[in-house]
């Protein structure tokens, strides 16, 4: 695999239940050649996460830390088939990066067709960049047609390592993982790796997904943790 010089999407202890320090996080991500970190806490409807003061204050973050380019953001979460977000536009607008995701308790959903309905209405957003791990299973979707609202709105669908991870035992995540590569290669879609790092030591660790990169014979064009500026770019981001 080639070097990885982005990881968008970790946690840090500002989440409740993660256990490095952004300081930390940003030294790791260094040490392992990292030019971009993404540092995306989770929204306010998690229990133990930061209160939403936090993400009115990120601007006192340096955005340069040991020599890595820090996005300050919010995994923001998904509440239902209508695309509500637990972040109001104000914050959204503060943010550097903003993913969005379900996370199975706060998330009330309906039938496949639903909540197709729903994370397409946040695909569409412009605020947001990237959907976290729409393939762990937590919410039934049609993945072709994320796949293809995803590359009209520019929006990234992410690969989720932490949702592979045996102890999580969402037992659909590695078929609907490598559907998602397949619909992706099949359209030409661009990615990204999602290491989900809630400790230092996780960041750009994507071992459970090499497998699937490797059955998918997935292209690394398509891969955005490859490509910092094509990341940017086609996010529409300045670089």
């Amino acid at each position: 695999m080639r070097k990885v010089l982005v990881d968008a999407h970790t946690h840090t202890v500002a989440s409740g239940h993660a256990f490095s320090t952004l300081q930390e996080m940003a030294q790791a991500a260094a040490e392992k050649g990292l030019e971009v970190l993404g540092i995306t806490e989770h929204g306010p409807s998690v229990p133990g996460t930061c209160p939403v003061l936090y993400f009115r204050n990120m601007f006192v973050v340096p955005r340069q830390l040991f020599g890595v380019r820090i996005l300050m953001g919010c995994e923001v979460n998904i509440l239902d088939t209508k695309g509500t977000l637990d972040l109001n536009e104000d914050y959204l607008n503060r943010l550097d990066i903003a993913i969005a995701g379900i996370h199975g308790e706060w998330w009330k959903g309906g039938t496949k067709e639903e909540n197709t309905e729903g994370v397409i209405q946040v695909i569409r957003n412009p605020k947001i960049d990237i959907i976290s791990h729409p393939g762990d299973g937590t919410a039934e979707l049609d993945f072709e047609r994320l796949v293809l609202a995803a590359k009209e709105s520019h929006t990234l669908l992410e690969i989720n390592n932490h949702s592979l991870a045996p102890q999580r035992k969402k037992t659909v995540a590695r078929e609907n993982n490598l559907e998602l590569l397949r619909l992706c290669k099949r359209y030409g879609v661009p990615t990204i790796l999602g290491s989900d790092a809630h400790i230092s030591y996780q960041i750009a660790d994507y071992e459970y997904l090499l497998p699937l990169l490797a059955e998918t014979e997935f292209p690394d064009e398509l891969i955005m943790n490859f490509w910092p500026d094509r990341f940017f770019s086609y996010l529409q981001k300045y670089t």
